[in-house]
């Protein structure tokens, strides 16, 4: 596919998002502590929780800096509410495995080739953060 024909491609479905909605999923993703590696091996597959934690994730180079199975778990479903990933299902039910939404492979491939996402800075932390307590106030 021509690269003029796949940015206009990528424009249109970029175009099918609120803008605000693009900018909380690439907010949440730079503030998360996983690395652009863990989200294009999710593009392709289902990831396990316990591949993305602790000593594991550091080996598999999922995480940017080491982080339990509960603080990945909380990052993860954080990515979930902002529509980035999903759980993967099976035929008895919801799995311990994850995969990117469609939303999730568009920003995957503003990223792909950079080894990690771009540094957060302090006012992404802060509505990062901000956010969370919002959607959290109607859980």
């Amino acid at each position: 596919m021509p690269t003029d024909t796949l940015s206009k491609q990528n424009s249109k479905d970029f175009a099918e998002y609120d803008p605000q909605i693009l900018r909380r999923a690439e907010v949440a993703l730079r503030c998360a502590p996983f690395t652009v590696k863990l989200f294009a091996d999710m593009a392709t597959h289902g990831v396990n929780l316990r591949a993305i934690a602790g000593n594991e994730g550091i080996a598999n180079q999922y995480l940017t800096s080491p982080t339990n199975l509960i603080g990945a778990e909380n990052g993860l479903l954080w990515l979930i509410q902002v529509g980035v990933l999903r759980r993967e299902v099976d035929g008895q039910g919801i799995t311990d495995s994850f995969r990117l939404t469609p939303m999730g492979h568009l920003l995957l491939d503003k990223w792909r080739s950079q080894p990690r996402f771009p540094i957060a800075s302090l006012g992404d932390r802060c509505q990062n953060f901000w956010a969370q307590i919002q959607i959290s106030r109607f859980l």
